[in-house]
């Protein structure tokens, strides 16, 4: 089991690296998380919804992602709810206190996860969430050594060194640990190091002295990594020489399936930024309103931060628009939410660019799509569906999308600047992408394949993590099968 000394330490990489390193030996790896909470979630092959870092991982093994890999995942709808997920299905929506209480019920879908993969599989990885030295979350803990104690698992302690005192946050994290989970962590891992590691090997040797634990590995800072987030919003912009296109998407506090605009963010011929609060939306060729889980309140953000306003100028001045899951319900007249499932019963209106209105209902839709988008050329697209909502209207005459299975999805507005669906992964398909671009303006844009090039990242991460590893010292305390 991999844990971090905190959140966005690396654990998830390091994850997804031992399994790619694994498969490529020829193990039956898996990977593995107890609880996750975050709210970029993928579709399995067996119906239902996992976070997005798992599949990423079952990517890395080789295998299709499937509910049992993330047996618990929240998707926080406010500072104090969330969605709880068990086995790939919504079951409530529940406050801390009350997810407290139900941690008992949670535990026991993850141990029968737990059990049912390592009947099947040689070997399992496991990724904790944030850190295990959070003391007011250790009672009913399932995410961190409260697993690995139930399971019996060694785990190894991850640190990101780059954003400042690794060694506190190591010997710091041991310290709160009690006895027995001291004796679980065999060893650590130091991330995102950039340097000369001569002048780091005076403080290796003093925390292995200080701990009596070895140091396994120290990870190099490798830029430009195209993997999928778990959570966090990349908002980093990306150094390109020749740009054609200016997009901007709309980051509001309930942002979901961020991953979705990877390809735009990375695109050589795409100047892209994500807008947060307090930002203006500049000039620009293309906006786009990511999936939300908070629909209503999200839109209410968008008013309060003036977009409103300004994505109607845009398009006065003929800029195009897409609207993704969310943030197509939020393109409509009317969102009506009369069971109160993401906030108090009730309805608010829309923004009014395309006629349709949204209601939720309790049955979320769950499904991996395939087809064909309703642009020139009729370019081939796959992705996934997540949500809650039904959307009808005359809007929907012009749909964005045919899918294989005869269904028709979304809309292109008649004056053909607005596009609306609810497909996750719209951008990932070289076809669709290259048809997307050209739609907002670019003609002849440089054709880029995200599935490949997420493949050859993960090959990438895979050699620094084996390169970087000392695989003696981990063989000494850790068996993993292929070494």
């Amino acid at each position: 089991m991999v844990q971090g000394c905190t959140s966005d330490a690396g654990k998830t990489t390091l994850v997804a690296a031992l399994c790619r390193i694994l498969h490529r030996r020829g193990v039956n790896v898996a990977p593995f998380k107890p609880q996750n909470m975050a709210l970029n979630s993928a579709v399995t092959t067996d119906g239902g919804e996992i976070g997005r870092a798992q599949a990423l991982q079952a990517q890395a093994a080789g295998i299709a992602p499937r509910i049992d890999f993330n047996p618990v995942l929240l998707k926080p709808t406010t500072d104090r709810r969330a969605q709880v997920i068990i086995h790939g299905h919504a079951i409530d929506t529940l406050d801390a206190r009350a997810y407290h209480e139900y941690k008992r019920v949670a535990m026991n879908a993850v141990m029968q996860s737990w059990r049912r993969l390592t009947a099947e599989f040689d070997c399992m990885i496991v990724e904790g969430a944030g850190s295990p030295a959070e003391i007011n979350l250790r009672e009913r803990d399932i995410a961190n050594m409260g697993f690995a104690e139930a399971a019996n698992v060694p785990v190894i302690l991850v640190a990101d060194i780059d954003r400042g005192g690794v060694f506190a946050h190591i010997v710091g994290t041991l310290e709160l640990l009690s006895p027995s989970e001291q004796a679980r962590v065999k060893g650590f891992v130091i991330n995102r190091f950039r340097g000369d590691i001569g002048l780091l090997e005076s403080g290796l040797d003093w925390l292995e002295a200080r701990t009596g634990k070895p140091v396994l590995g120290v990870l190099p800072y490798l830029h430009g990594l195209m993997l999928d987030a778990e959570d966090a919003i990349a908002t980093t912009r990306e150094a390109k020489p020749a740009t054609r296109l200016n997009a901007v998407a709309i980051a509001y506090p309930r942002c979901s399936n961020h991953n979705d605009l990877d390809p735009l963010r990375l695109h050589p011929e795409v100047d892209f930024i994500w807008l947060g609060p307090g930002q203006s939306i500049p000039p620009c060729d293309l906006i786009v309103l990511p999936g939300s889980k908070a629909v209503q309140a999200d839109l209410a953000w968008l008013h309060e931060q003036g977009h409103d306003a300004a994505i109607a100028r845009h398009l006065r001045y003929g800029g195009k628009l897409i609207g993704l899951c969310g943030g197509y319900q939020m393109l409509g007249t009317m969102l009506h939410d009369p069971l109160g499932l993401e906030g108090a019963p009730g309805s608010q209106p829309g923004l009014g660019l395309l006629d349709c209105e949204t209601t939720l209902n309790e049955k979320k839709q769950l499904r991996n799509v395939s087809g064909q988008l309703a642009l020139p050329g009729a370019p081939t697209m796959s992705g996934y569906e997540i949500h809650m909502g039904v959307t009808h209207g005359t809007a929907l005459a012009r749909p964005a999308v045919h899918f294989a299975d005869g269904r028709e999805e979304g809309a292109i507005s008649a004056d053909d600047q607005i596009l609306a669906t609810y497909c996750h992964g719209l951008f990932d398909q070289p076809q669709a992408l290259t048809a997307l671009l050209a739609w907002a303006g670019v003609k002849d844009a440089a054709p880029v394949d995200f599935t490949a090039r997420r493949e050859a990242d993960l090959d990438r991460l895979a050699d620094a993590v084996e390169a970087a590893l000392d695989w003696q010292k981990l063989g000494a305390c850790i068996t993993l099968p292929g070494f």
